[in-house]
């Protein structure tokens, strides 16, 4: 049976956390609707047991848990946008798949469940770095749909003895983040207009921060919180960041440097649930995880434009 269960094993953290325990020789089946993502994203990961199936069916859940020891929960439709135009289908996505699958992990006696948390739950307040003891105060349907996941976790801690983790991942960036999704993080979209010698558009002032996180990080802080005593870290909710920020037009100008780019960016107004600024404080998790960054802003950056100009996603 499969030591690990990791949920969206085609989307873009969902896969690179699937490879990532492959890489060390771990049984691990997958399971996604393909709502989001990709059957691209499949190629290489061979060596995993796949089910296509729908986290808001409680039978497609079941299946899935049978036998497994641990679960990475990473689907979602990851979008503030998305949620702002459909807020329900954004709840049913995040918030009942996220039940339906406690509640099969729980019969299934999995002994921990690790959910994809989101910095959105902070919302837009001023306080930098956010840290966890904060009061949350989510500013999109997204926010709240992750926010939700995140008690029902907890809960499940207290009340069935399931042992959880919950990660608040910071704006991660990597290979096989879609951008040709209009949903899609701000780098993915960036940098294959960029490559394309295209105009890319910079929603707000461009003076906007954010705490950009490679997703090797944030693979390297699930693989922690896999392996962690659950005396550390059974109810806890960790930020898994670099613990660093930068402006989008900064991030504008290295992006123009590393794919050759000699145009401006287009300014246009902000989004609507976009927040202003954003960026870790990332004690916890080194304290309970041993967690650290291994890969910086720049380094993760020059990776990505070269997945991109090698494979040149539609």
């Amino acid at each position: 049976m499969p030591q690990y269960l990791v949920t969206g094993a085609a989307g873009f953290i969902g896969r690179s956390i699937a490879a990532a325990l492959l890489a060390r020789g771990d049984s691990v089946r997958g399971i996604d609707s393909f709502i989001a993502g990709k059957r691209a994203n499949l190629v290489g990961l061979e060596a995993m047991e796949f089910l296509e199936g729908d986290l808001r069916k409680p039978a497609d859940c079941a299946r899935a848990c049978a036998g497994v020891e641990i679960v990475l929960h990473e689907a979602a439709l990851a979008s503030v946008p998305r949620s702002v135009a459909a807020p329900a289908e954004t709840n049913d996505n995040c918030v009942n798949a996220t039940l339906n699958l406690l509640v099969a992990a729980r019969d299934a006696k999995v002994r921990r469940v690790i959910y994809a948390g989101s910095s959105s739950a902070y919302g837009d307040t001023p306080t930098l770095p956010k840290h966890e003891e904060m009061l949350p105060n989510p500013i999109s349907p997204y926010a709240v749909a992750k926010l939700a996941g995140e008690h029902y976790m907890r809960a499940f801690t207290r009340v069935y003895g399931l042992e959880t983790v919950v990660l608040r991942y910071f704006n991660v960036f990597g290979p096989y983040q879609d951008p040709a999704s209009p949903y899609s993080g701000v780098l993915a979209v960036f940098c294959r207009r960029l490559l394309a010698g295209e105009q890319p558009t910079i929603y707000g002032d461009g003076g906007q921060s954010r705490d950009f996180t490679f997703i090797e990080n944030v693979a390297h802080g699930n693989l922690l919180a896999a392996a962690a005593p659950a005396e550390k870290v059974s109810g806890q909710v960790m930020n898994v960041a670099t613990g660093t920020r930068i402006t989008l037009n900064e991030t504008f100008a290295i992006l123009r440097e590393l794919t050759g780019y000699r145009g401006e960016p287009a300014y246009a107004p902000a989004r609507a649930g976009d927040i202003r600024d954003s960026l870790a404080d990332i004690r916890r998790a080194e304290t309970l995880l041993g967690y650290r960054p291994q890969v910086d802003f720049r380094e993760g950056l020059r990776r990505t434009v070269e997945w991109y100009r090698a494979v040149r996603p539609d």
